[in-house]
């Protein structure tokens, strides 16, 4: 090879600098960015109901009592869309607190707006990366189930690791679960179902709790959305996994 097709030395900075940028690349994140415009009602909603749901993120333990102004038990759903699902479960189950993590932000506004026609009080609603969070501001042992409802199965096999439930991930949201809290997964991608299993199966401090098979059938709590029931007429499968703290 002659000199002038070389590559030029990298520098030391410079080559940390580029190591850096790939860590934070890897890191594991509960979502994908997807900015879109919000329609005049989910702007209106964000503008009038973010100050009364709306929780803003910031690297500080939340008091979820204070939040809520009572003691109850709390569900907290990982990406939870346009919020439909979400708003239905907490309309039907006034006694218990539901916290909403969703980056979408038209899908945050859809979220407060149908959860101000429902006129329900026991929802809380965050725009922001799940990971970050539960890594700065979910109290230990503050959550009685998590729930994670169709997520991106990054389908391909060289992005397997960009899923969002692996061995790190599911250990540190063990420690905001209660003892007896349940982590609540569904998927209607088969390989990732068996993904979900392998590495809950792996993981300390749980059981399956279910104690026929591997899978659960889906608990009357999680609606069935339009998706889904499409995906059934077409024959389509979906697997609810459920796996319970017991340390």
């Amino acid at each position: 090879m002659t000199d002038e097709h070389q590559a030029e030395p990298i520098e030391p900075t410079e080559l940390a600098e580029q190591t850096e940028q790939e860590l934070r690349k890897r890191k594991i994140r509960s979502f994908v960015r997807r900015e879109g415009r919000l329609t005049k009602g989910q702007e209106n909603a964000m503008a009038a109901q973010w100050p009364l749901m709306g929780i803003e993120y910031k690297p500080a333990l939340l008091d979820l009592d204070a939040e809520f102004k009572r003691s109850a038990p709390r569900v907290l759903e990982i990406g939870f869309g346009m919020g439909g699902s979400l708003v239905e479960m907490a309309k039907v189950a006034p006694q218990l607190d539901y916290i909403g993590i969703e980056v979408h932000t038209p899908g945050v506004g859809a979220c407060l707006m149908g959860a101000a026609d429902a006129k329900i009080t026991n929802l809380r609603v965050m725009c922001h990366d799940a990971v970050e969070v539960f890594e700065h501001m979910l109290p230990e042992q503050s959550l009685d189930r998590v729930q994670l409802f169709f997520p991106d199965p990054w389908h391909k096999a060289r992005h397997h690791k960009r899923r969002i439930v692996q061995p790190a991930f599911v250990e540190m949201l063990r420690s905001k679960l209660k003892v007896g809290g349940e982590f609540h997964m569904a998927t209607d991608w088969e390989n990732y179902a068996e993904h979900m299993l392998e590495v809950m199966n792996a993981a300390p401090g749980y059981t399956n709790a279910t104690t026929v098979g591997d899978y659960m059938p889906r608990p009357d709590y999680r609606p069935l959305t339009k998706f889904e029931q499409r995906g059934h007429r077409l024959g389509h499968g979906v697997w609810d996994l459920i796996f319970t703290r017991t340390k």
